[in-house]
């Protein structure tokens, strides 16, 4: 099943998610946000972007093709993560949301992360990343935490943006996908 794309604007997307009861049946929806993401043509997609404020994201970067990285079968869902650490050097790189249509920016992030999460069969992992893998998997993380790229861009740049955002917000955007816009009339 493929849900719509709940857009900018939503309080879903400025709530911390609530963890997951251990051992319940996510299966469906987990296989359900990755249609949802193919569908959109995304990397990642965590739940409150398709308005449920859990502590779920899945992501899919193994058709990226990112110089010095092999991203070879970099398909994870992740089930209430904890971000262990985020460590070394800033590197600053252009993101975009499938939740803010059309506006991208450079955004700076920490290079290398630990991070402690199920897996969609509730195994527990602690697993490093680094580089672009660290980059979407912070992306991710960040919605089910209530933060979006945009709370990282400078005053100016945010104000720039309003006019931009105020419109995601009412529906007055073309995606290719479905969204669910909170004031669209």
């Amino acid at each position: 099943m493929v849900y719509p794309i709940v857009v900018f604007g939503d309080p879903v997307l400025r709530k911390r998610g609530q963890s997951i009861p251990l051992n319940s049946d996510i299966a469906a929806l987990v296989s359900d946000m990755f249609e949802t993401m193919y569908a959109a043509d995304g990397v990642g997609l965590a739940a409150p972007q398709i308005g449920k404020s859990i502590r779920l994201f899945v992501i899919d970067g193994s058709g990226l093709e990112v110089e010095g990285e092999d991203m070879t079968g970099f398909r994870k869902a992740f089930v209430n993560a904890e971000m262990l650490e985020e460590f070394d050097e800033f590197a600053s790189i252009e993101e975009g949301c499938l939740s803010i249509p059309h506006i991208r920016d450079n955004v700076k992030r920490r290079s290398h992360l630990r991070i402690r999460y199920y897996d969609e069969q509730w195994q527990l992992h602690e697993e490093s990343f680094t580089g672009m893998k660290a980059r979407i998997i912070q992306h991710e993380y960040d919605h089910i935490e209530g933060k979006l790229f945009i709370d990282y861009l400078t005053p100016l740049k945010k104000k720039l943006l309003k006019g931009k955002l105020s419109n995601i917000s009412k529906g007055e955007v073309r995606t290719e996908y479905r969204i669910l816009a909170p004031l669209k009339k």
